[in-house]
């Protein structure tokens, strides 16, 4: 009986047929669209968020274990976040004392030494003294020198003598953990932790 009646009324209600067919198909279709792209902004937005946070909370036993190139990189990234333009690795065999080049978010030029050292060791006063050269050689505005370590007492003393941002490894931990490079200036020459700071660094390094 159904069978009869739809013979007989199709040519009247096939158009109603296919209306809600494709009704159906493309209200189907756009939720499969919209769903598709939460997924994917869904999928970048923590993407992103992860990044964020992995590169605010590196430990400092993750950079110590990174090589001098990685730990290069690690600095192009932190300028990068903090706004720095045109920065770039230049370091290399012949790298006239330079590691990294750029300009801060200000405008003025600046020139970067990296040491990844170990930690119980100590910058030298020759390595500040050649950052001061590739300052002049390259013509820039402000030298850098970032360590996964201290500086020695005159090291500090020459770097704070000659305008050189000295970054030592409380301040490097300062730096990816939020701070920004320009502040770090602030603090500058403020010394390396008092007797009983230095004492545990001596425990736990040496």
């Amino acid at each position: 009986m159904i069978v009869v009646l739809l013979v007989v009324f199709w040519a009247a209600i096939w158009p109603y047929l296919a209306g809600a067919l494709v009704l159906g198909g493309g209200a189907g279709s756009g939720w499969w669209l919209w769903r598709t792209d939460r997924l994917i902004k869904g999928g970048d937005r923590r993407w992103r968020q992860g990044e964020a946070v992995k590169a605010g909370h590196r430990t400092l036993a993750e950079v110590d274990a990174m090589t001098g190139t990685e730990f290069e990189d690690f600095v192009v990234d932190l300028c990068r976040r903090d706004g720095c333009t045109n920065v770039r690795r230049v370091g290399g065999s012949h790298d006239n004392g330079a590691d990294v080049l750029g300009c801060l978010p200000d405008g003025r030029s600046m020139v970067i030494q990296c040491k990844r050292y170990t930690p119980k060791s100590k910058i030298p006063s020759r390595e500040v003294r050649d950052l001061l050269g590739a300052r002049v050689h390259f013509k820039v505005d402000v030298a850098i020198f970032v360590a996964t370590t201290y500086f020695s007492g005159p090291a500090e003393k020459f770097a704070t003598k000659n305008d050189i941002l000295a970054v030592h490894r409380d301040h490097l931990g300062l730096w990816n953990n939020g701070a920004s490079l320009v502040s770090l200036g602030a603090v500058n020459g403020s010394g390396q932790g008092d007797r009983r700071h230095r004492k545990r660094w001596k425990e736990t390094y040496e």
